[in-house]
C-alpha cells in the first residue's frame, strides 16, 4: 500500500470519528421546552369575579309632602310587620297606608292604633298595591286583607285613624266615627299644618325644665 493510500484512510477515519462524536454530543443535550403561545389580552378569558351581595333596603320615616304617584302595577304580598297604626313592613319594604293618618306611638291612642293593626294583620298575607312613592323610594299603598278588606278603611272604621283628604280625595271620610278627630286631635292638627300644637304637646310631656 502506498503512503498516499495510507494517508487517505487515516483522514477518512478521522472525519467519521468527528461526525459520530458531534451527533453523540447533540443527542445528550437536554431539549428546550417550547415557549407557550402568547395570548392577547383581547382573547384572554376574564377572571372569575364573585358576585357582590345586594344591599338591604334602608327603612326611613315617611313624609307625604314629597310623595308622587306611580302606576298601579307594583304589588307586594306577604306577612306584615307593624310599625304603628298606619305603617307596616312587607318583605323589607316600608309601607304607609294610603289616604289615612293614625296617631304616632307617643301620642294619645298611638299604641292602641298599632295593636289594632297588629290584630287585623296577624297570620294574614297582606297585599299592598303601591299608589305613590316619595323621593327616597318609600311606598304609599292600599293594603288589603285576603278577604278584600282595605286596611285603611278598617282602621278608620275602628276609630283609630282619620281620613287624610289631601291624599285620599275624601275616600275614607264617610268611615270616620263621630269623635275620631277629637280623640286624634294631634293627627288633625298635622293635617291642618298646625305643627306648633305638636311642639306644645312635646314640651308638656317633657315637663318644666
Amino acid at each position: 500500500m502506498t503512503p498516499e493510500a495510507i494517508i487517505a484512510i487515516i483522514i477518512f477515519i478521522a472525519v467519521i470519528y468527528a461526525l459520530s462524536g458531534r451527533k453523540r454530543r447533540e443527542s445528550e443535550k437536554t431539549p428546550e421546552k417550547p415557549c407557550p403561545p402568547v395570548i392577547s389580552s383581547r382573547h384572554r378569558p376574564p377572571p372569575d369575579v364573585p358576585s357582590r351581595p345586594m344591599a338591604k333596603p334602608v327603612l326611613r320615616p315617611f313624609d307625604e309632602r314629597t310623595s308622587h304617584p306611580v302606576a298601579d302595577t307594583t304589588e307586594i304580598a306577604g306577612k306584615a310587620y307593624i310599625i304603628d297604626g298606619d305603617s307596616l313592613v312587607i318583605k323589607k319594604n316600608q309601607i304607609r297606608l294610603f289616604g289615612v293618618d293614625a296617631p304616632e306611638m307617643n301620642h294619645p291612642y298611638g299604641k292602641k292604633a298599632k295593636w289594632a293593626l297588629v290584630a287585623l294583620c296577624k297570620g294574614q298575607t297582606i297585599r299592598a298595591v303601591v299608589k305613590a312613592e316619595d323621593d327616597h323610594g318609600r311606598m304609599v299603598a292600599k293594603c288589603y286583607l285576603p278577604d278584600g278588606r282595605d286596611l285603611s278603611a278598617e282602621m278608620v272604621k275602628a276609630g283609630l285613624a282619620i281620613d287624610w283628604p289631601k291624599f285620599s280625595d275624601g275616600t275614607y271620610g264617610s268611615f270616620e266615627v263621630a269623635d275620631a278627630r277629637k280623640k286624634m286631635w294631634l293627627a288633625d292638627a298635622r293635617q291642618k299644618g298646625r305643627m306648633h300644637v305638636w311642639a306644645k304637646f312635646a314640651a308638656n310631656r317633657q315637663g318644666p325644665k
